[in-house]
C-alpha cells in the first residue's frame, strides 16, 4: 500500500514542480547595437586618424542623421500599426518651403511654424484618410502622395530656394548649440524619448501594437483601428513637418528637394532597429540607433573617399546583410 501510495504521490509532485522557463531572449533585438559598436571600431581603426573620432565629426554625424531619425521614429509608429508611409520625405521639403514662405510674408516664426506644420499634418490627414476610409493599401496611397506632394514642392517657387534669413528659426531648427550640443540632436533624442514612451507605457501605443499584430483581434477587443491608423499618419505628417525645418534650419534655405530617399532610409532604420515590418512588434530606441547606423556609414565612407556610387552600393550591401543576420539569429 505504501508503494502504491508513493507512485501516485510521484506525478502529483511531478505535476507540481515548476517548468523550466526558456529564454525569452531575442537576440535579433540587439543586432543593431552590436552592428553599431563593430561599425564604429571599424572606422576608427581604419581612419581614426583622418578625423572620424574627433568631436567635430561625431557631431557631424549627429547633425546629418537628426532628420532622419526624426522621420524613422514617426515611421515606427506607422509600421507598427501595419501600414507604410512613402510621402514623408516630400512632406518634409513641402513644410520646408511654406514655413519659408509664410515668414517671407511676413508672419513671423509663430506663423511659419505653424503653418508647416498644418500643411505636414493635412498629408497625414489625407493619407489616413484614403487608407482607413475608402481602404486602399498604404503604400499605394502615399506612393501617389510622394510624387503628388513632391511636385506641389516643386510647384511652389518653380523649383527655386526660399532663403530664411530668421536667425531665430534657424537658431532653434538647426545651427543652434545648446551648452555645446548641437540643437539638431537636442531635437532628435527629445521626439526620441518622447516617443519612446508613448509607444510603450501608453494605451495608444499598445493599441498601435494590437493593431500591427492583429487587426481582427484587436478590433473584438474594442481597439479603434481606423482612428489609431489615423493618428499614426498624423504623427507622420506632423514628423515631416519638423523634419523639414530641421533641413531648412541647417540650411538657411527651404529647398523643394529636402528629404529625396529620406523615407526609405527611414524605413531602413526602422527595420534595422528591431521594428518588424508587419507591424505589432517595435522599438524607438532601436529605431534611434538605426538612424545613427545609417548616419555613421555614410559618414566613414565619405572620410574613406569613396564616391556617391560607391557609397550608395556599400551602405546598401551593409544594411542588407545586418537585416538578414538579424532575421537568421531570430529564427533560430
Amino acid at each position: 500500500m505504501q508503494s502504491k501510495a508513493n507512485a501516485s504521490a510521484a506525478p502529483a509532485a511531478a505535476a507540481t514542480k515548476p517548468a523550466v522557463r526558456r529564454s525569452t531572449i531575442q537576440w535579433s533585438d540587439f543586432v543593431v547595437y552590436f552592428f553599431f559598436a563593430a561599425v564604429l571600431l571599424f572606422f576608427a581603426v581604419t581612419i581614426g586618424d583622418k578625423g572620424f573620432l574627433t568631436t567635430a565629426n561625431l557631431f557631424n554625424i549627429t547633425r546629418t542623421t537628426s532628420m532622419i531619425a526624426v522621420m524613422a521614429i514617426a515611421m515606427t509608429f506607422v509600421i507598427a500599426a501595419g501600414e507604410l508611409d512613402l510621402s514623408i520625405g516630400s512632406t518634409a521639403a513641402l513644410s520646408a518651403l511654406v514655413a519659408a514662405l509664410v515668414m517671407q510674408a511676413g508672419f513671423g516664426i509663430v506663423g511659419g511654424v505653424a503653418a508647416a506644420i498644418l500643411a505636414g499634418l493635412a498629408v497625414g490627414a489625407i493619407n489616413g484618410f484614403f487608407v482607413t476610409v475608402v481602404n486602399i493599401p498604404s503604400f499605394l496611397v502615399t506612393l501617389g502622395m510622394m510624387q503628388f506632394v513632391r511636385g506641389l514642392d516643386m510647384r511652389l517657387t518653380y523649383t527655386k530656394p526660399v532663403a530664411i534669413s530668421d536667425t531665430t528659426f534657424t537658431g532653434i531648427f538647426g545651427s543652434g548649440n545648446v551648452a555645446g550640443i548641437p540643437s539638431l540632436f537636442l531635437w532628435s533624442l527629445v521626439i526620441a524619448a518622447v516617443g519612446h514612451v508613448v509607444l510603450r507605457y501608453t494605451s495608444f501605443g499598445r493599441q498601435v501594437l494590437a493593431t500591427g499584430g492583429n487587426r481582427v483581434a484587436a478590433q473584438y477587443s474594442g481597439v479603434p483601428v481606423k482612428r489609431i491608423k489615423l493618428y499614426c499618419f498624423l504623427i507622420s505628417g506632423a514628423a515631416g513637418a519638423v523634419a523639414g525645418m530641421l533641413y531648412s534650419g541647417m540650411m538657411q534655405t527651404a529647398r523643394y528637394n529636402f528629404g529625396t530617399g529620406a523615407e526609405l532610409a527611414a524605413i531602413a532604420a526602422v527595420i534595422l532597429g528591431g521594428t518588424s515590418l508587419f507591424g505589432g512588434k517595435a522599438t524607438i530606441i532601436g529605431t534611434f540607433v538605426g538612424a545613427l547606423l545609417i548616419g555613421t556609414i555614410n559618414n566613414g565612407l565619405i572620410i574613406m573617399g569613396l564616391d556617391v556610387s560607391e557609397q550608395n552600393m556599400v551602405a546598401g550591401a551593409l544594411i542588407v546583410l545586418a537585416v538578414a543576420f538579424g532575421r537568421k539569429r531570430a529564427s533560430a
